[in-house]
């Protein structure tokens, strides 16, 4: 059921094209997002250099799913103290020259021959519901953008940011209420920010969902969060996949590991989190 809808972002497997793409094959996975390339942020490829890679992903008898861009990690106002995070290689710029990547990501989408791009909801601040208008009119502006270039925005729950959990995404896409602005709904960063993913997380977001990120995460008996393999974690995940079916979900999922064992690889990682997602599902319901 979910197998045919099931990718990966290709850095979480290796920084070379090619190697991940070989995983994801043997893997027999269906698609791909794209974050990272050679350590090179997607925002900052070539033309040429983004036809190259949609050409090796169609070669390989996948897709690109996403732009798995880093669109509105900025602060809403630099000259207040605000949370941050990574932003896999790109500096710290303000609100307008994220509008000018929210262009470029649009431009970048079109390349790479998919339709949806991953956003966020700028650096949090110290008290985010202070400024709720504000996010939710730059969260519409770029859904009035998005719609018109007929892609659709992604808005995950990233605990760095002011839309971090469930219940802050779900308000923020209910009150754009744009179709062309969803919910990429992370089950693991909901665990990694100290919060209950299943049900009560979901219960917020199931509406709005558009998008779903595949992680699992825990928090230690020292208070520190760390990711770990799907399964080793605090997420249900099988109840989860299970009421996300049931509710008619029916977009695609990518696995987002986040997890390198102790001395492994991140493909080493990333297999051990397929491997428990395997074993989660291995009921006859998700074949």
């Amino acid at each position: 059921m979910i197998w045919d809808r099931l990718g990966v972002l290709t850095d979480e497997i290796s920084p070379s094209l090619t190697k991940a793409l070989d995983w994801a094959v043997q893997q027999k996975l269906r698609h791909v997002e794209i974050r990272t390339v050679d350590g090179i942020n997607v925002m900052n490829l070539t033309d040429d250099q983004l036809i190259d890679i949609r050409n090796k992903v169609e070669q390989c008898g996948l897709f690109v799913s996403a732009v798995a861009s880093p669109v509105f990690k900025c602060a809403l106002d630099l000259n207040r103290p605000v949370a941050g995070g990574d932003t896999f290689g790109l500096g710290e710029e303000d609100i307008t020259a994220h509008f000018a990547k929210l262009e470029r990501a649009i431009d970048i989408a079109k390349l790479l021959g998919t339709s949806r791009i991953r956003i966020f909801s700028f650096w949090r601040e110290q008290e985010p519901e202070r400024y709720i208008d504000d996010i939710a009119a730059h969260l519409n502006t770029a859904a009035v953008k998005a719609g018109a270039a007929n892609v659709t925005l992604l808005l995950e729950n990233e605990p760095s940011c002011n839309g971090g959990y469930a219940a802050e995404v779900g308000a923020l896409a209910r009150r754009v209420n744009h179709p062309s602005l969803k919910v990429l709904w992370d089950p693991g960063n909901e665990a990694y920010g100290g919060r209950h993913a299943f049900p009560q997380g979901y219960e917020l977001v199931k509406d709005t969902i558009g998008h779903v990120h595949l992680k699992d995460a825990l928090i230690g008996s020292d208070g520190s969060p760390r990711c770990v393999p799907i399964g080793e974690g605090s997420v249900a995940y099988f109840e989860q996949i299970d009421a996300l079916e049931r509710d008619g979900y029916s977009g695609l999922y990518t696995i987002e590991t986040h997890y390198i064992p102790e001395g492994g690889t991140p493909m080493e990682g990333t297999q051990r989190t397929i491997e428990g997602l395997y074993k989660l599902l291995a009921s006859e319901d998700f074949c």
